[in-house]
């Protein structure tokens, strides 16, 4: 029998916590038996709520949290202070190997500080990244970083790079991936002195498959697997790219309903459409992991719901089965020695 896969969920955290985080972490478990999810918030509330749903009793179960760290909490202040908060408590858990994995739609800030401070670096990391996947006409590429370091080093990206294909090798499952650093042109000597400093030591690593640089416009082509950056050009792209999918649905969908021609045009290519539009839902990809931390960290979107809750716990399960954390681990300690 399969070694369950024990998955810790900030059930307080999130714009719609704790129905979402309940409904998703119920679909989770009825659409997988390799998991077991222990929800983390105010027990008599989730109690409850758990009341209303049909499921394998054996694969959820409810720890006590008192307290819940909020979007306007000064994370490292909320992470010490806050002992008893859900995402300290489901942390702790995960360092105490009661739990493989941590997901949480709360504060950004305090999953980032508390995955370092709690969960704990591989030895060798210089620094976590935030990696989410990204929709791309060609499936999905990954954006290293997204959120967790917006003063990076030439080490730190070299390292982003190293975890990102590991990633994607094995979870995503993308042999050889290719791995780009984001530039304002395809020509090596152009860039910030960051980039040029990065450039040529990932020309240089033998161990990824680094193709140069990349523009911000040929990522949603899938012109890179791994999409090397620091954090702040990282979340203005991953802003950027919401902004600009959720404009583009809602000036299809009134363009599709503006007149009586359209609307039984829409009728007929409706079932295409939605097959197309459902591949660039980012829900569909669950969360970002913090990469190189000593268990698995995802932080989903704050407005998360149900079905983004779910695909974040299923990710955790590939996560853990091609053991990611041992594979980084390994990849980081030959690199240093």
């Amino acid at each position: 029998m399969q070694t369950r896969v024990n998955i810790a969920v900030d059930a307080m955290g999130g714009d719609n916590a704790p129905d979402e985080i309940i409904k998703g972490a119920v679909e989770a478990v009825n659409e997988s038996s390799d998991i077991k999810v222990i929800l983390v918030g105010k027990q008599e509330l989730l109690d409850e709520k758990l009341k209303q749903y049909t499921y394998n009793e054996s694969q959820i179960e409810v720890v006590h949290a008192e307290d819940v760290i909020t979007n306007d909490e000064a994370p490292v202040m909320a992470i010490r202070r806050k002992k008893e908060s859900s995402i300290v408590v489901a942390m702790n858990l995960v360092k105490k190997g009661q739990a493989d994995c941590f997901v949480s739609a709360g504060s950004t800030g305090a999953v980032l500080v508390g995955g370092q401070l709690i969960v704990g670096r591989i030895k060798g990391v210089e620094r976590p990244p935030l990696a989410p996947l990204i929709p791309t006409i060609d499936g999905v590429s990954l954006l290293i970083d997204c959120g967790a370091n917006v003063d990076a080093r030439s080490s730190h990206l070299v390292q982003f790079a190293k975890m990102g294909s590991i990633y994607m090798e094995n979870v995503v499952g993308i042999k050889n991936p290719r791995v780009a650093i984001v530039n304002i042109g395809a020509e090596e000597e152009k860039g910030n002195s960051l980039v040029k400093e990065t450039y040529p030591i990932l020309k240089n690593c033998d161990d990824i498959n680094f193709i140069g640089s990349i523009e911000a416009r040929d990522i949603p082509y899938g012109k890179a697997d791994v999409i090397v950056c620091e954090a702040f050009v990282g979340n203005v792209i991953l802003k950027l790219y919401e902004g600009v999918s959720g404009a583009l649905v809602k000036t299809i969908k009134q363009g599709l309903m503006s007149t009586t021609r359209s609307k039984i045009g829409a009728a007929m290519v409706k079932p295409a459409l939605k097959e197309t539009l459902q591949a660039f839902d980012a829900s569909e990809y669950g969360g970002a992991p913090l990469l190189g931390l000593k268990g698995l960290v995802v932080k989903t979107h704050g407005s998360s719901k149900s079905k983004e809750i779910k695909n974040s716990i299923l990710q955790c399960v590939t996560f853990k089965e091609q053991k990611i954390t041992e594979k980084i681990k390994d990849s980081i300690c030959v690199n240093n020695e």
